[in-house]
């Protein structure tokens, strides 16, 4: 299991983001949480074996929300395991 932050930013707040992010976390396996910033950006926070992980990531990076433009990624990961028991959408 790893853990993975990832900040987005573009057109990913009013556009479904958030949820569709969820269903892809959904589909995966994958637990966590996403919520929208101050700044106009998403955070991510996730965890799951590594792979799934990448295919996470790489959904992510192309926009889960048929609506939404991803123009940044950042990401991180981490073995600093939360142990999040789903994955949840704040806010």
């Amino acid at each position: 299991m790893k853990h993975l932050s990832i900040n987005v930013d573009g057109l990913v707040q009013g556009v479904g983001f958030r949820y569709s992010t969820l269903q892809v976390a959904v589909e995966l396996g994958v637990t966590g949480t996403v919520r929208n910033e101050i700044d106009g950006s998403v955070s991510i926070e996730a965890e799951a074996p590594q792979k799934e992980l990448y295919i996470f990531l790489n959904r992510i990076k192309s926009s889960p929300s048929p609506f939404g433009k991803v123009n940044k990624l950042d990401y991180t990961f981490s073995d600093d395991l939360q142990h999040y028991k789903k994955f949840t959408v704040i806010g």
